[in-house]
């Protein structure tokens, strides 16, 4: 039942950053519409638009996810595909390649999150692989892409560069691996320390 006119302007104005996922277009047109609306209201403050495609096939066919979100991605200034959903979009695997096609459609930053291998990220002047963190039990995996937002966004925040702040969304989303549910094990910020080195990543339960 979202709509256009549930977004607050102000609100938006004083973000610093605008972050989107794909399920919500497919949840319903007037869904649609009010990400239409905010990419504008965002463009309008020059906000920094952040999209994750989040593709969820059980919500809509992989021809109208594929528009819409291709869609979606020529409007924003980051975008943080999956490399099987990069798949689906743009018809590579190969993680530059995908990159490249979000570049060429106006996007300043794409990550490609690789699961355990890390993640890729590419700029006009910058490319470079991100190594991911070994967890020795994996538990749950849902849960692991958002963290990596989150992780990703956070370090931006704080004026990280791209390879450190990619580093860190490695980090948080290897946390959500080590629980079940799709929050119940991301760190609270006491808990992370993103200058330790760490070669290992130790499986840590965030008791709350």
């Amino acid at each position: 039942m979202l709509s256009p006119d549930d977004l607050d302007e102000n609100y938006l104005q004083s973000a610093k950053y605008l972050h989107l996922s794909g399920i919500t277009p497919a949840l319903s047109e007037s869904c649609k519409e009010t990400v239409d609306e905010a990419i504008k209201l965002a463009k309008k403050h020059k906000k920094t638009i952040i999209f994750d495609p989040n593709i969820r096939l059980k919500l809509w066919s992989e021809e109208k996810a594929r528009q819409v979100l291709m869609e979606i991605a020529g409007q924003v200034d980051i975008v943080l595909p999956g490399i099987e959903e990069g798949k689906l979009l743009t018809g590579s695997s190969d993680p530059e390649e995908i990159a490249e096609v979000f570049l060429n459609q106006g996007a300043k930053v794409v990550v490609v999150k690789l699961g355990s291998e890390g993640a890729y990220f590419a700029t006009e002047s910058e490319k470079a692989h991100v190594s991911g963190f070994q967890v020795d039990e994996v538990v749950d995996t849902a849960g692991a892409g958002d963290g990596f937002a989150a992780g990703f966004i956070s370090g931006l925040l704080r004026g990280w560069g791209y390879a450190k702040a990619v580093k860190f969304g490695n980090r948080i989303g290897a946390y959500a691996l080590s629980v079940e549910g799709d929050m119940e094990g991301y760190p609270f910020w006491g808990q992370v320390n993103p200058n330790q080195s760490q070669k290992k990543f130790l499986v840590r339960k965030c008791v709350r």
